[in-house]
């Protein structure tokens, strides 16, 4: 099912506790780039059908990454995309998209996503990966 533009924002603007959508956008364009990055294959084809257009095109043409970033790096690489943000302000957007992410993927999918990513990253979504 894919979720709606004006609906996965509305997610990303409550859990972001953002002042505007604008803002919100911002953080899912930047964060999404950066995810796209790191996924491969049918499991970054398959999250990308399940996000609003504009999003799922953002995701499936990455800004590229040498090597896949540790938890804190995405963090702070997230931080240098958007203008003004802190790594405190970047930990909130991180979180923000990729909690929202999470539900919109499931956990079958997200479990295959966290699969390709570095340890850690279960917390950025907002699930802890089970032992």
């Amino acid at each position: 099912m894919t979720l709606r533009r004006e609906s996965f924002l509305g997610h990303v603007t409550e859990r972001g506790k953002y002042d505007t959508p604008e803002e919100a956008e911002r953080a899912a364009r930047v964060v999404l780039a950066l995810l796209g990055a790191h996924l491969v294959g049918d499991v970054r084809a398959r999250l990308a059908a399940r996000l609003p257009e504009d999003f799922a095109l953002i995701l499936l043409n990455p800004l590229q990454s040498a090597e896949p970033l540790s938890p804190e790096r995405f963090v702070r690489a997230t931080a240098a995309w958007i203008e003004g943000a802190t790594e405190q302000t970047a930990t909130w957007d991180v979180s923000a998209v990729l909690s929202t992410v999470a539900d919109t993927a499931g956990d079958e999918l997200l479990k295959e996503i966290l699969l390709q990513l570095p340890t850690g990253y279960d917390l950025l979504f907002g699930h802890t990966r089970p032992t």
